[in-house]
């Protein structure tokens, strides 16, 4: 009995939406069919193989109808990648063109994939492709036609047989609809493309400290952030980081969030927009923060809570911190 060839699309959102707005995103979606899964912050994956015939549509208009859908209704524009499994749907979206849609068909994959940088594959980090250029491995197709041994020796077994199927295109893993995780955001979009590594600076700070606001009103603690960068082409770069402990506190967020952005080595970057991500979230009566013995803290956390009062009674504007002050 044959299996019945998968219709897997991955759509990345140009603009990424409010927590509500990303909701909405997923049931609008939801109604063309029920395999959807979440990717915050601004993208998601679906698999389109029930609904093409009942909807009586080709793979590549049914990823079409799902654009016009997001823009119409909610004025997001969005590229696509269309493909047999989840990697190869999330590779071809990673190289399609702001607004386009990249379909690579199952039986093409491997000759899609031959030419490709090695980095271009999930998994491979910055170690792993040192390794491999300094043996000579620049393409996936390089990596295809190497012995299954020598892949081995280089890289070791596990991650060895890894890299190996990736690189001939396959990917098992099903598309999971759930719900998206909690989490809170902060965007900036900037008025006009910015180079200044200083704006950078200033612009993460100003998001982390309306994260930590947010947090202390709603009396949660993150786990974790995320700082996702769009440049003037339409690509973008996304940076994950655990805090060192729960927290609400403005100061620390600051310090993760901008440790992220030194990660990202923007140096020229032209800039379009920021968006900074907050999740693992937990109530901030079952998280625990380890006492400190410097009173700096203490004061600055006082501090904190002196401002958060003055701004609830005067308005957002009238505390900020002295590095966002005009």
């Amino acid at each position: 009995m044959s299996t019945r060839q998968r219709h897997i699309a991955h759509f990345h959102l140009h603009a990424a939406p409010s927590g509500v707005q990303y909701d909405d995103v997923i049931e609008l979606v939801s109604g063309i069919t029920p395999h959807v899964q979440a990717i915050p912050p601004n993208a998601l994956q679906v698999d389109l193989t029930s609904a093409l015939r009942y909807f009586d549509l080709s793979p590549y208009d049914a990823v079409q109808t799902v654009k016009m859908r997001l823009k119409a209704l909610y004025d997001i524009d969005s590229s696509a990648g269309l493909a047999g499994n989840r990697m190869m749907a999330a590779m071809a979206a990673d190289a399609s063109a702001p607004g386009d849609t990249t379909w690579v068909p199952t039986g093409q994959a491997a000759d899609w994939l031959y030419p490709r940088p090695v980095t271009a594959l999930p998994g491979i980090g910055r170690a792993t492709a040192d390794t491999l250029h300094r043996y000579g491995l620049h393409t996936i197709g390089q990596l295809t036609d190497l012995p299954p041994a020598t892949l081995q020796r280089l890289l070791g077994v596990g991650q060895a047989r890894l890299l190996t199927e990736r690189a001939r295109g396959h990917d098992p893993r099903p598309v999971v609809p759930a719900e998206p995780a909690a989490h809170l955001i902060a965007d900036l979009a900037l008025s006009r493309d910015c180079l200044d590594p200083a704006q950078h600076h200033r612009a993460v700070l100003g998001l982390a400290d309306r994260i930590g606001q947010r947090l202390r009103g709603e009396r949660q603690f993150a786990g974790r952030l995320t700082l996702t960068v769009r440049y003037a082409d339409g690509t973008s770069t996304t940076r994950t980081r655990a805090l060192p402990e729960p927290t609400d506190h403005s100061p620390a967020l600051a310090a993760t969030a901008l440790g992220l952005l030194t990660s990202l080595g923007l140096q020229r970057a032209r800039v379009r927009a920021f968006v900074l991500r907050a999740d693992d979230l937990r109530p901030a009566g079952s998280a625990y923060r380890q006492l400190s013995m410097d009173p700096t803290d203490a004061r600055a956390r006082a501090v904190e809570a002196a401002a958060d009062r003055a701004r609830r009674r005067f308005g957002q504007g009238a505390v900020r911190p002295a590095a966002l002050a005009d």
